[in-house]
C-alpha cells in the first residue's frame, strides 16, 4: 500500500526506482528491480545497479499474528532484511529512511509516545521491527527512522476494507475496544514522507530530482535562522487523533452508510497469537516542527478514502 502511494506521490519530482518480490502493475516507477530484502547479495546488487541517492525502506512482513507463528520468517524479513538494506546503503552512500511501527511500544503509557520513550515490544512483529531499527542505528552514522501506525490504503489488505466487506456480507462484527491508536492513510503518509524528503535534501537538490520539478528545498541543516540543526534520528508520523478499534469500526460503517451493528469486545476474548499494545498513539510534534507539515485528523482521511471508493 505505502510503496505504491509513494511511487505516485514522488514520481513527479524524483526519478523513482521500485524494488519488490514481484512488480506491481499499479505502481508508477521509472525503473523496477525484482528482489528479496532477506537476500543480502540480491539487495547489494540492486542498490549497486540503481545507485539511489535515497532509499525509502517500506518493505516488511506486517502480519502480526503470522509473525508470532513464524518468528524465523519475521526476523529474516524485518530484522535481517533491514540490516541488508542498511549495509547496502552504507556501501553506496545512499541515505536511508526506514519505516517502522508503533508496535515497538508496550502500550502502558497513558499519553502519546515520544521518540525518546522506552521501547518494549509485546510481539515478535514489534521486536523484529525494533531489531530492524537497531540494525539501522548500528550500521549507519546518519539515518532516518519514521515510525507510523495502523496503515490502510488501496491495493492492500487493511482493517477498513475488512470491516466494510464483512458488513456487506452480513457478518456479525465484533471488534476490540481496549486498544487505542491512530489510523493512518497511506496517501497521507506518502505526502508526509515527501515533505520530509524536501526537508532533508541539500539546497543544491538531489541528483535524482527531475528537471523542472520546482525549486530545491533549503538544506536540512538550516533551521531558517542561519543556525545548523541535526536532522537524523527517529520521527513519529501518523494521522492526528486517537480512536479504539471498535470506535474506528463504528465510524467506518457510518461513513460507508452500512447499517450493520458492531459489538465491542475485550482483546482477551479474541485469543490471538500476538499481544498488541493497549495504547500506541504517537506524538508527532518532532516531525511537525522539523518539516512544517501537519498530518490531518484520522476521520477526515478515512472519509476521503471511503468516499473515493477505497
Amino acid at each position: 500500500m505505502l510503496g505504491i502511494d509513494l511511487s505516485h506521490e514522488l514520481g513527479a519530482r524524483y526519478d523513482v526506482a521500485g524494488m519488490d518480490v514481484v512488480h506491481s502493475p499499479w505502481s508508477i516507477v521509472d525503473s523496477f528491480y525484482e528482489g528479496d530484502i532477506a537476500d543480502k547479495k540480491n539487495v547489494a546488487d540492486v542498490i549497486a545497479r540503481a545507485q539511489p541517492d535515497i532509499v525509502i525502506h517500506a518493505a516488511a512482513w506486517t502480519d502480526v499474528d503470522g509473525c508470532e507463528l513464524d518468528p524465523g520468517k519475521a526476523y529474516a524479513v524485518n530484522a535481517e532484511g533491514t540490516k541488508n538494506i542498511a549495509a547496502a546503503c552504507k556501501g553506496s552512500g545512499a541515505v536511508l529512511i526506514y519505516i517502522s511501527t508503533d508496535f515497538v511500544f508496550d502500550g502502558k503509557k497513558k499519553g502519546p509516545y515520544k521518540e525518546s520513550d522506552a521501547v518494549a515490544p509485546l510481539s515478535v512483529y514489534g521486536d523484529s521491527k525494533l531489531k530492524g531499527e537497531k540494525a539501522v542505528r548500528d550500521t549507519l552514522e546518519k539515518y532516518y527512522i519514521l515510525r507510523t501506525s495502523w496503515l490502510y490504503g488501496t491495493r492492500g489488505k487493511n482493517f477498513v476494507d475488512t470491516i466494510a466487506a464483512g458488513a456487506k456480507a452480513g457478518k456479525a462484527l465484533k471488534v476490540v475496544d481496549d486498544q487505542v491508536g491512530s489510523p493512518t492513510y497511506t496517501k497521507d503518509l506518502a505526502k508526509a514522507i515527501h515533505a520530509f524528503l524536501k526537508r532533508i535534501t541539500s539546497h543544491s537538490g538531489l541528483q535524482g530530482a527531475k528537471a523542472g520539478a520546482g525549486e530545491p528545498p533549503r538544506h536540512a541543516g538550516d533551521n531558517g535562522r542561519g543556525r545548523r540543526a541535526t536532522s537524523h534520528g527517529i520521527y513519529h508520523v501518523s494521522n492526528a487523533g486517537k480512536v479504539s478499534w471498535y470506535d474506528y469500526a463504528v465510524e467506518i460503517l457510518k461513513l460507508a452508510k452500512l447499517k450493520t451493528k458492531v459489538a465491542p469486545i475485550a482483546s482477551a476474548e479474541l485469543n490471538r497469537p500476538a499481544k498488541r499494545p493497549a495504547m500506541s498513539v504517537m506524538d508527532n510534534t518532532k516531525f511537525r516542527k522539523f518539516t512544517g507539515y501537519r498530518m490531518r485528523g484520522w476521520k477526515a482521511a478515512l472519509k476521503e478514502y471511503l468516499l473515493s471508493g477505497g
